[in-house]
């Protein structure tokens, strides 16, 4: 009788695992790096690693929705005549037409409306239809320049002159050639059905003193009424903070690596840039040595999904958060009920993210006309509205169970932390401990 030995049970590389051999087989058979949107979708600490101390007896917790918690924020009071003033402290991100079709951005701009906030209007430019359905309109001026004129500068609320994005800090845009429609090009002054690549920085500045001149003449060009943001991503938070400071910045926006892009190369989009909740901090540090906290406000976005995240970035010293993919989810992006069409994609309802492609089955992604009459935009707005109203609940009840009648009241010290990595990165204590890692050297 032959020995033979009990057969191995196979197991598969975590380096190499199934998705990491399909990108060396896809990238052999090709020869490109790929290309999608959405943000880093590898596992980071993100405020799931954070957790709430509710008051008991040594807090006072207030009653339920009797006693009053206030929500709303002032944003642009440095410098500008017309400061922003909001309902709640969640905004909606930059996201362009071009990458958006017509009818997603309405949407956006009247659930912004009904919610008491504002949207933005990203690359390319202002349409008549997100102009027309927001109260409150943020306009980004980007280094492409694309759609840019002085009149709609002066139309809108505030500017947000961006220097970097959470998913590709240092890096430029993309919106492929099947995206550009004779509108689009029209607007972006392109040829139709030609890829534009914006660039990584800006033509006419290269560092904060420029930003400086940059910042005050589009005071001028808008009599010092409009508050002025400056974005960037992610990347040395404290620093970039410091400097936009520095420049004169009303507002100053930090777009983590988990915040979304409409295409962008996925090595970018996964290995450059820092977490969200690693950038906070630095952030506000920067502003309280510079003893500017609360008087230049601090907008964080990247990866925020619930009133809980909501609170807890609001806790670690922050003005207001933005949200551009979970607003998306809110309108109809990704949702089952066009799994179907997902399916002959290649892909499913809730994975879904080549968004370049302009193949989006729900119509939000999309310039193909009849994909977009998928969207109403009143329908869309009103769920909008609706996720924004939760989102804001939900921070209330948490606020509330601290014992704080404003949201803004929150702070660092209602928090722990549950793994070393986020305490370290919040500068809050490990949970059970009054041990906050890196401070004082330990």
């Amino acid at each position: 009788m032959t020995y033979r030995n009990p057969p191995t049970t196979p197991r598969k590389s975590a380096t190499f695992d199934d998705y990491t051999l399909s990108e060396i087989r896809r990238a052999a058979a090709t020869g490109i790096y790929d290309i999608r949107g959405a943000g880093a979708k590898r596992k980071l600490p993100h405020f799931d690693d954070l957790l709430f101390l509710g008051a008991s007896i040594s807090r006072y917790p207030l009653e339920g929705y009797r006693e009053r918690c206030d929500t709303s924020v002032v944003l642009g009071s440095r410098h500008a005549k017309k400061p922003i003033e909001l309902k709640i402290p969640i905004t909606i991100a930059g996201m362009s037409f071009g990458s958006l079709s017509g009818p997603a951005k309405e949407a956006l701009g009247r659930g912004a409306t009904l919610s008491g906030t504002s949207t933005t209007t990203g690359d390319g430019g202002m349409t008549e239809e997100e102009r027309g359905h927001s109260q409150t309109l943020v306009y980004q001026y980007l280094p492409s320049r694309y759609g840019m004129n002085p009149r709609d500068l002066r139309r809108a609320d505030a500017i947000e002159i961006v220097v970097g994005q959470g998913a590709k800090p240092g890096g430029g845009g993309m919106l492929l050639g099947q995206k550009i429609s004779d509108r689009v090009a029209e607007m972006r002054t392109l040829p139709k059905g030609i890829d534009q690549r914006s660039a990584s920085r800006h033509p006419d500045w290269t560092g904060p003193d420029d930003l400086e001149i940059k910042i005050l003449e589009l005071r001028e060009i808008t009599d010092w009424e409009k508050p002025i943001y400056v974005k960037v991503g992610g990347a040395r938070p404290y620093y970039d903070t410091a400097l936009a400071v520095k420049s004169g910045a009303d507002v100053v926006v930090i777009d983590g690596m988990q915040g979304g892009t409409a295409a962008t190369q996925e090595v970018f989009i996964e290995n450059v840039g820092q977490p969200t909740l690693a950038c906070i901090r630095p952030a506000v540090q920067a502003l309280q040595d510079l003893g500017m906290h609360r008087k230049v406000q601090l907008i964080v976005s990247g990866g925020i999904r619930n009133g809980a995240d909501v609170a807890k970035a609001l806790a670690l010293g922050v003005d207001a958060v933005s949200i551009g993919t979970a607003a998306l989810v809110a309108l109809g992006d990704n949702d089952s009920r066009w799994e179907a069409d997902y399916n002959e994609l290649g892909t499913t309802a809730g994975a879904y993210d080549d968004w370049h492609e302009g193949r989006d089955p729900a119509g939000i992604t999309t310039q193909d006309p009849e994909l977009m009459k998928r969207v109403d935009p009143i329908a869309a707005g009103r769920r909008l509205a609706n996720y924004l109203k939760v989102m804001t609940l939900e921070a209330q009840t948490i606020a509330r169970a601290c014992g704080k009648n404003s949201l803004h009241n929150l702070e660092p010290e209602d928090l722990v932390a549950l793994t070393i990595e986020a305490a370290a990165m919040a500068g809050v204590p490990l949970a059970g401990t009054n041990w906050i890692p890196g401070k004082n050297g330990f």
